[in-house]
């Protein structure tokens, strides 16, 4: 059997081991969730919601902490992280962690989504069957990408938005022979949902009118609209996480986190778990209905009060996320941004319709676009956000909207702020991805393997004679100057003695530290090769000395790097 031939099958694999994963996950939560607030909030006022998130937060800190030993994290940044520092090794226990812990979360009322645990599922699913058959990391990542991709395409129904996805988001780079893995885990993940609950996908729903033209100006102020509210999103998620942080003791975490989550969900119970009912609603018509779940504001029939009430959650929607997962929860942000683009949709229609302006807007389109555009402006996934939300509508009749507003949205918010939210959360964790291919090659290089030992040191107190000696046998012109703490104090060329090298006076009186100088700069051994090779560019050095806790150990050239790198990259394409 081929090498292809058999990344094909696996990829099969893992395409039907995510989609029965999201499967589960799915009925998990929905049932979970019908258990706990079927026909409740009406005879009791919903005060049960003030208590749920609580239950559920505690509930899945202490099975990851204690049963799964899982340290949790962010999902999608941890995956990024993983491919590019760990070799693409996912620990086991997050191929069924995550289903149980997120599941517990959003089904007890916690305010994130299930695409990101259910994408770490699906690629510690690929990292661990790449594992088990020996691939090498190359190969594990593709795996990866199958999971991820597996996994989108079960949640929502859309395997071209699960193939764009793992390319734009998890693998970055791909080629054509790749290409088709992903297409397999995508088109076999999508079976396995449909077979087990049949093609019953997040939105239940399909256009009935029209994209009209005359419409582009609105959705112009749109997608201005969807690059301010991601930039908001990311925010407020950061600024969040960051107080939950400063709570070093854990219980504090969960007590606080529980506490504010159950008094939000209790006075705007649309931020309940997903959230993804509310959308149907909304596109469905039936805005109205979203008052009746609050106990404050069930009896009052204005459509001014509708629009205030909204903009409330687009504001606490992603506090509420962030509170979530800083308090121990289990979720991640990508269907939180999703929700917020659906609100902010709508919000825009129907204000514009409720003002009586010229020309009325289509609810359920602005939402949708809305989607896609908030979509593209928090993750910087353009492209995912398009065909998703294509595939979702059944069509490609928003095309159009979907890419004008994506486009204005993306351009928006990265005119304020360059990284996506992912990004940042690795950025400000200390975590800093490389950024191109060559960084990518250049980080797999560690400095202490490419010093270069043969150059001679000598002392600063040793006479200009000791230094003509080591000339006769030493095979380079640059000598270190180290003491006898192995400090190094400089360095001394064959061009600073060449004029006095031959005065037999002067071999006898000059000493070392007379002539030696400081290097241009000073590599240290922890750094990263990135680093490195920003300083040979800004001192134009071509062989700069290293150091570490004080000592000397070598100097590293631009050669020695350039041959190291040429390896990498022969060492990857055969690969």
């Amino acid at each position: 059997m081929s090498n292809q031939t058999f990344i094909l099958i696996l990829s099969g694999i893992i395409g039907v081991l995510s989609g029965l994963a999201a499967v589960i996950l799915k009925q998990s939560v929905h049932t979970i969730q019908h258990f706990l607030t079927e026909g409740f909030y009406k005879e009791y006022a919903n005060f049960l919601y003030i208590i749920y998130p609580l239950i559920g937060i505690t509930a899945a800190y202490l099975l990851s902490k204690f049963i799964f030993k899982d340290g949790g994290g962010h999902g999608i940044p941890d995956i990024l992280f993983t491919i590019s520092k760990k070799q693409s090794i996912i620990s086991r226990v997050k191929t069924y962690s995550r289903v149980f812990t997120s599941a517990i979360t959003v089904g007890f009322g916690g305010s994130v989504g299930l695409e990101a645990p259910m994408l770490v599922t699906g690629s510690a699913i690929g990292s661990n069957v790449g594992s088990l058959v020996h691939l090498n990391a190359k190969k594990r990542t593709l795996l990866i990408g199958c999971g991820a991709a597996a996994a989108i395409s079960s949640i929502f129904g859309a395997p071209i938005g699960g193939v764009i996805f793992a390319i734009e988001v998890i693998l970055m780079e791909i080629s054509t022979a790749s290409f088709i893995p992903l297409l397999i885990a995508t088109v076999t993940g999508s079976l396995t949902s449909m077979v087990l609950i049949g093609k019953d996908s997040v939105f239940n729903f399909r256009l009935i009118q029209n994209f009209q033209a005359s419409h582009m100006p609105y959705y112009l102020l749109l997608g201005i609209a969807c690059g301010l509210v991601s930039l908001y999103f990311s925010q407020a998620v950061r600024k969040t996480e960051s107080l939950m942080e400063a709570l070093e003791n854990q219980a504090l975490r969960i007590l606080y986190g529980g506490a504010i989550l159950g008094i939000m969900v209790f006075f705007l119970p649309p931020i309940y778990g997903e959230g993804y009912d509310t959308l149907n609603t909304l596109i469905d018509g039936n805005s109205n209905q979203l008052l009746e779940k609050s106990p404050f504001f069930s009896l009052i029939e204005n459509p001014y009060l509708i629009i205030i009430f909204l903009i409330f959650i687009i504001l606490v929607k992603p506090i509420a996320a962030a509170v979530t997962l800083g308090a121990g929860g289990s979720g991640g942000i990508f269907a939180p941004s999703l929700y917020v683009g659906g609100i902010l949709g709508f919000l825009f229609a129907y204000s514009s319709n409720l003002l009586d302006f010229t020309i009325p807007l289509p609810l359920a389109h602005f939402t949708l676009v809305a989607m896609c555009g908030v979509m593209a402006g928090t993750q910087h996934a353009p492209l995912s956000a398009i065909f998703l939300i294509a595939e979702i509508t059944g069509g490609y009749e928003l095309f159009i909207p979907l890419m004008f507003v994506s486009a204005i949205s993306y351009v928006t918010k990265t005119a304020y702020q360059k990284d996506s939210i992912y990004m940042k959360q690795l950025k400000e964790k200390g975590r800093h991805l490389p950024e191109s291919k060559d960084q990518e090659l250049l980080e797999l290089i560690s400095i202490t393997n490419v010093i270069e030992r043969d150059l001679l040191p000598i002392h600063p107190d040793s006479k200009l004679k000791d230094l003509i000696s080591l000339v006769k046998i030493s095979k380079r012109n640059i000598f270190p100057v180290v003491d006898e703490h192995k400090a190094l104090r400089g360095i001394v060329t064959l061009d600073d003695i060449r004029d006095i090298m031959f005065d037999r006076e002067k071999q006898e009186v000059v000493l070392i530290r007379e002539l030696m100088h400081s290097p241009p700069e000073i590599l240290l051994a922890t750094e990263n090769m990135q680093k490195a090779m920003e300083k040979f560019e800004l001192s134009g050095a071509w062989n700069l000395p290293v150091i570490e806790d004080g000592k000397y150990l070598g100097f590293v050239s631009k050669s020695r790097i350039f041959n190291a790198y040429r390896k990498r990259l022969i060492k990857q394409k055969q690969d």
